[in-house]
């Protein structure tokens, strides 16, 4: 059975995830506490059935234009950005909780998938990516070996 993977970039896994997401919040705090760009990671579910992978990414407050979907050598990517809305004068901010920045997330498709015919539609803040499997794709084939040219 094949299934559905997110993208593991080979040098990210150089620490330990623990100390690299302590890492990552610090930095993002400090950058964002200086009104900098930040970044953020949308929950994803991705599921298998019969006749397809299928990816949700949840997006709230985000409007379709804001979303790019790509597909290049296997990977499927997902990726935009959720700007914040100035400061208003007239608003006293406690706490902000929500995430805002850019992001990308990015899964590794199985062989058997029909890339051209993937389609992404979205609907009240959720994304969803289908990727239909290519059924007639041979996943194993025994390839004869013959004699060389004085051996036909």
């Amino acid at each position: 059975m094949t299934t559905l993977q997110q993208y593991q970039d080979p040098f990210t896994d150089m620490m330990p995830s623990r100390f690299s997401s302590m890492l990552d919040r610090f930095f993002d705090d400090t950058v964002t506490a200086r009104g900098q760009l930040s970044t953020f990671s949308p929950k994803v579910d991705t599921y298998e059935t019969e006749n397809s992978y299928d990816i949700e990414a949840a997006l709230p407050g985000l409007k379709q234009e804001d979303v790019k979907v790509n597909f290049e050598q296997g990977v499927l990517t997902i990726a935009g950005e959720r700007k914040f809305e100035k400061e208003r004068k007239e608003r006293q901010y406690h706490v902000v909780e929500s995430s805002y920045g850019s992001f990308q997330r990015a899964f590794r498709l199985p062989e058997a998938t029909e890339p051209g015919q993937i389609e992404a539609s979205f609907d009240n803040g959720v994304l969803h990516v289908h990727v239909p499997k290519n059924k007639t794709k041979v996943a194993q084939h025994q390839i004869p070996v013959r004699s060389g040219a004085n051996g036909k």
